[in-house]
């Protein structure tokens, strides 16, 4: 195991990679890492961790235990996340001890809905419209300023539909703040301007230590309750809409001097603009598609960019449709199994709860023509 904490190089196979969280991001991450040779150390505090189950060791203890946080740097050689919510202060006692890739700064940045939009901004590139909201007073102003229908959403913490409340067109002002801020705990929030758009787009980019850089082609997504139902590739956006998307992926990468994997959610509106919706630094549920129809799944591309290794090709070799299963979707696995040209993926989780994902499915299309 070597030293070193700041100087970038090639991490060899026999090495061990820190995953921090648990889940089915960080189990398919240690699935890519087992097939390039390298060994999963897993540090998440919940009683079932679906990562654990294919890892090589697993601490299980709180985010801010000290003790267990030293020893976890002691037996890893480079540490990365698949879970945007283990917090930043952690992540950064870390770095003083062993690479952390993506850097926790990067993390800190994405965590809050707020300092995430500031950051897209100071570059140039669009978001909705938003604007901080502290208490009821604060959220009265900003839906006068920004207008309604709008949508309010926990600064911190909050994913797949969780930590929101729509603000109707109609009603009281300060009754529908009231409400709003109530539904999401009366939290630090961030008001945003709903958009016209006609679809959601992702994409995927990878960046090295050495500073290689490779973009996954935009994802066309549809949500369904506030959780994404299905990914689709090629998206069914012009060409000048998807070259833009990727643009704005590698100039956010760049500017945060990204060591390994972010996802960028974008919003294509019905006049062509691209906005900016959101970002996680980490493999992405839009993204596991490639799994299945890509040169290189966006799972082995994150262990490449956190080793700093060559990046592989992120191109697509088939046409696909990724579904995720939510709750009691997992029973239709026999079916599913049945498909000739579709590869089920499950989690390993116990418990089936309504909008828990418990696995997805990925059905091949046609060849990419080459053309």
């Amino acid at each position: 195991m070597t030293d070193r904490t700041t100087t970038p190089a090639p991490l060899a196979p026999g090495s061990v990679i820190g995953i921090m969280g648990g889940g089915q991001l960080g189990r398919m991450a240690a699935i890519a890492a087992a097939r390039m040779g390298y060994k999963v150390h897993v540090y998440a505090p919940e009683a079932e961790s679906p990562a654990a189950e294919v890892a090589d060791a697993w601490t299980r203890a709180a985010w801010d235990d000290a003790a267990a946080l030293d020893a976890f740097a002691a037996a890893v050689d480079v540490v990365t996340f698949e879970f945007e919510n283990v917090p930043a202060a952690s992540v950064a006692g870390l770095a003083a001890k062993r690479p952390v890739r993506p850097a926790w700064t990067v993390l800190e940045t994405t965590q809050d809905r707020l300092s995430e939009k500031d950051f897209v901004n100071r570059l140039g590139i669009g978001t909705a419209p938003y604007a901080r909201v502290d208490d009821v007073d604060g959220l009265v102003a900003a839906i006068e300023r920004l207008g309604r229908p709008a949508i309010l959403k926990t600064r911190t913490l909050g994913y797949d539909g969780k930590g929101q409340a729509r603000i109707a067109a109609e009603g009281d002002i300060r009754a529908a703040a009231e409400a709003a801020f109530a539904t999401i705990g009366s939290r630090p929030a961030i008001l945003e301007g709903m958009v016209d758009f006609g679809c959601e787009i992702s994409v995927i980019v990878a960046r090295t230590p050495a500073g290689e850089v490779r973009c996954f082609e935009p994802a066309e997504n549809e949500h369904r309750n506030g959780i994404l139902h299905l990914s689709r590739v090629p998206a069914r956006v012009p060409a000048a809409i998807a070259a833009e998307a990727e643009r704005i992926a590698l100039a956010l990468a760049e500017a945060f001097g990204l060591e390994g994997l972010l996802a960028v959610e974008m919003f294509v509106t019905r006049d062509g603009r691209v906005l900016v919706n959101e970002m996680a630094p980490r493999p992405h549920n839009s993204g596991h598609w490639s799994f299945d129809a890509a040169a290189t799944s966006q799972f082995e591309q994150f262990i490449r960019a956190v080793a700093d290794l060559p990046l592989g090709d992120p191109a697509r070799l088939v046409d696909a449709e990724m579904e995720n299963l939510l709750g009691d979707d997992i029973d239709r696995w026999r079916d599913i199994l049945a498909e000739p040209r579709a590869k089920l993926h499950l989690y390993g989780k116990s418990e089936a709860k309504p909008g828990r994902k418990m696995g997805h499915v990925t059905r091949l299309g046609t060849a990419r023509s080459n053309s």
